[in-house]
């Protein structure tokens, strides 16, 4: 494949649809379709994501007022548009091992097990159908992303994520791999195996993804690959390290960070079974001047300057876990010896003296005791409040008063004394969160947090941390898209690939 120019890459102006589908889930799909958005904006395309049904714990509060997954939202970044909830119509959010919130148009549904939801399927699907006449209507090109795998093929009847959509609306598919799991050969023919006759017939060609090494090592494999199936391998992508995107929801492979300099600040957080938006820490993770870690069951919390309890999808539950994992007893020495602790969102709630459940939202219908550090209780509601905000955070550092912006996802409404002392004042002049006394603990409903430079700086300052730079994430992020859509541009078939929208 010969490299291709900057000037050829502006030469990508898809028109239609195509589906992004992979041999198993975080084979790059989402990566894969925000890197070909990015190169349809830099077309001259109006290009919109899609994803008919997403299953994740971080999600993003769209321009209209409604939720769908992280990924997506990351995508209409890549896009150049803003994220609305029609870039995913449906989204599963796991109440436990057999259940799920079900998100509809951006609003909450219902609680469904996996039974239940099943059935529901025929209904979701018409929320899914509407979604894609409207963006259709909108936009030159979708780009759509399936989930999981289409060989599964327990999952085959009534499925509205893979081929049953792409059968439906009668759009081309391309097939992704990671060849870094091992096995890629195996992957790509034995789904192919799995399908049916007219779902082998849609997929139009292959990309590998993740790889390391001499690529004429590789090439006899994909010459005998194409021999097998009849069908092109489209490119082969490298292993990028180093980019800073949104995850859809696994936490990172990589739990452990460490910034350049010598005198950073550490900063834990504990890895809840049903941690939610943690891509609230990316930008921790990135800035050079943190120590960063997420400790997981059955690991002792060690010695932090900073530690945050992130949201969750169950707080009592995770509550319970971190109980379970000694870490009351590790926030109550970590206080005593001066450090610092924050909550967002279900880890401010978390914080308080209790949080009821009366009508079992998150899981069993109760009241339990919080870590009792705050002087707040939270009782979880049906209506769940969505909402994009900015503000001023009111922590006390030498900087004053930083900008912050960020979102709200949560269904709890908290009350008590603590909250005469916000830790944010939105836009509005509408108090959010609470500071202790002692100025040790800070709380707040909001996510991103530290995204915006400004106030990432403030409250690592708050932390303990002198001199803290003001890390940019959002460039970063943006610097990443556009990595990754230079690396499509010399990996892909471009030519291919646009040609197979219809």
């Amino acid at each position: 494949m010969q490299p291709m120019t900057t000037e050829t890459l502006l030469q990508f102006a898809p028109r239609g649809t195509l589906m992004i589908q992979g041999t198993t889930s975080d084979a790059g799909k989402s990566t894969l379709v925000a890197g070909l958005c990015r190169l349809a904006r830099r077309g001259g395309m109006r290009v919109a994501p899609f994803k008919p049904q997403n299953m994740a714990l971080n999600s993003a509060v769209t321009v209209d007022g409604g939720e769908i997954g992280r990924a997506q939202a990351l995508q209409a970044i890549a896009a150049g548009v803003d994220a609305e909830i029609d870039f995913n119509p449906v989204l599963l959010k796991p109440t436990s091992d057999r259940g799920a919130q079900v998100i509809i148009h951006g609003r909450a549904h219902a609680n469904l097990d996996a039974r239940a939801y099943h059935a529901y399927k025929t209904i979701a699907f018409d929320a899914v159908l509407a979604s894609y006449a409207r963006l259709q209507q909108r936009f030159d090109a979708i780009v759509v992303e399936g989930a999981g795998s289409p060989a599964e093929v327990n999952l085959r009847d009534r499925d509205i994520a893979n081929m049953g959509f792409a059968e439906r609306v009668d759009c081309p598919v391309v097939l992704v791999a990671d060849i870094d799991r091992g096995g890629v050969f195996a992957h790509l023919l034995g789904t192919l195996a799995c399908l049916s006759e007219t779902e082998r017939a849609r997929i139009r060609g292959f990309v590998i993804n993740r790889f390391r090494g001499d690529i004429s090592l590789l090439q006899p494999g994909l010459d005998w690959l194409e021999a097998q199936t009849g069908k092109p391998v489209l490119g082969v992508v490298p292993y990028l390290h180093g980019l800073t995107l949104d995850a859809e929801d696994m936490l990172p492979s990589q739990l452990h960070t460490r910034g350049e300099s010598a005198e950073g600040l550490k900063v834990i957080v504990p890895a809840l079974p049903r941690i939610s938006n943690h891509t609230d820490f990316d930008a921790l993770r990135a800035h050079p001047q943190v120590d960063f870690s997420y400790v997981r069951a059955g690991t002792a919390p060690p010695a932090a300057d900073l530690i945050v309890l992130p949201g969750s999808k169950s707080v009592q539950r995770d509550l319970a876990w971190l109980r379970e994992n000694g870490w009351d007893r590790a926030i109550e020495r970590h206080l005593r010896y001066g450090g610092k602790v924050l909550g967002i969102c279900g880890g401010m709630q978390m914080l308080g003296r209790t949080v009821d459940d009366p009508q079992g939202f998150e899981g069993p219908a109760g009241c339990v005791n919080g870590l009792g550090l705050l002087d707040l209780d939270t009782t979880l509601t049906a209506d769940k409040l969505l909402d994009n905000a900015t503000g001023r955070l009111t922590l006390g550092t030498g900087t004053g008063p930083a900008p912050v912006r960020g979102y709200e996802i949560h269904m709890g409404r908290t009350t008590g004394a603590a909250l005469a002392r916000p830790a944010v004042m939105l836009d509005g002049a509408r108090p959010d969160g609470a500071i202790s006394a002692d100025n040790q603990i800070a709380a707040t409903y909001l996510h991103g947090i530290f995204d915006t430079p400004e106030a990432c700086a403030a409250l690592l300052e708050w932390a303990g941390l002198r001199d803290a730079e003001a890390l940019d994430y959002p460039a970063l992020r943006e610097a990443s898209l556009d990595r990754l859509a230079d690396t499509l541009g010399q990996a892909l078939d471009l030519d291919a690939i646009g040609s197979m929208f219809a």
